[in-house]
């Protein structure tokens, strides 16, 4: 039910659990940041998918983030969990956090603007596991994001791998969880063939 200030009545019915309106959460709501996208060099051009809608990934612009607080509204969505997907996987360890305390410090800030309608996974620098736990903790305790989200490996390296252990340890540790996102694997063109890939 809308709250009386103005927005679109939703599309689809809300859900009802024991005669009550249950909140609706999208745990898979992207965003980009141009600042980090920046410290991507050469490389920042091939970050963007190829597909419609890109300008409202910036949701940092009050006008684009109104323009998604709407879409929203129609779809009956009451919060978006903002997360990135990991395009800083195979840079050096000052670029990857550079990229990633960017992405922390800008996703606090939205979520602390809009409290009831946006909450964000942070970015970590996975393939610096000692630096991932450390920006975890700082992420959750200091700048108050739910968890992390994550790629499906690192550089082709599977999160089996024993380094990366420290930080799947460490998000229960903090009562959070990491939001592993499925991202293209081209590694595994060479270890799954036939339908079931």
């Amino acid at each position: 039910v809308p709250d009386g200030g103005g927005a679109a009545a939703p599309s689809r019915a809300p859900v009802i659990i024991r005669g009550k309106r249950a909140r609706t959460v999208d745990v898979h709501a992207h965003c980009y940041f141009q600042a980090a996208l920046d410290l991507m060099g050469d490389e920042a051009k091939a970050v963007l998918p190829p597909v419609k809608g890109v300008p409202e990934h910036f949701v940092q612009i009050e006008t684009q983030l109104d323009a998604r607080f709407e879409a929203m509204d129609r779809m009956g969505v009451d919060m978006q969990v903002l997360s990135i997907n990991p395009f800083w996987y195979k840079k050096e360890r000052e670029t990857a956090e550079a990229i990633c305390r960017i992405h922390n410090q800008s996703l606090a800030e939205l979520s602390a603007r809009h409290p009831k309608r946006l909450a964000a996974f942070a970015s970590l620098p996975m393939q610096f596991p000692d630096l991932a736990v450390q920006m975890l903790d700082e992420a959750v305790n200091k700048q108050g994001l739910k968890g992390a989200a994550i790629g499906g490996s690192v550089a082709g390296v599977d999160f089996a791998d024993p380094q990366f252990h420290p930080v799947l340890a460490k998000a229960p540790a903090l009562g959070v969880l990491l939001f592993i996102h499925p991202h293209s694997t081209p590694e595994l063109q060479a270890r799954l063939t036939g339908n079931g890939r």
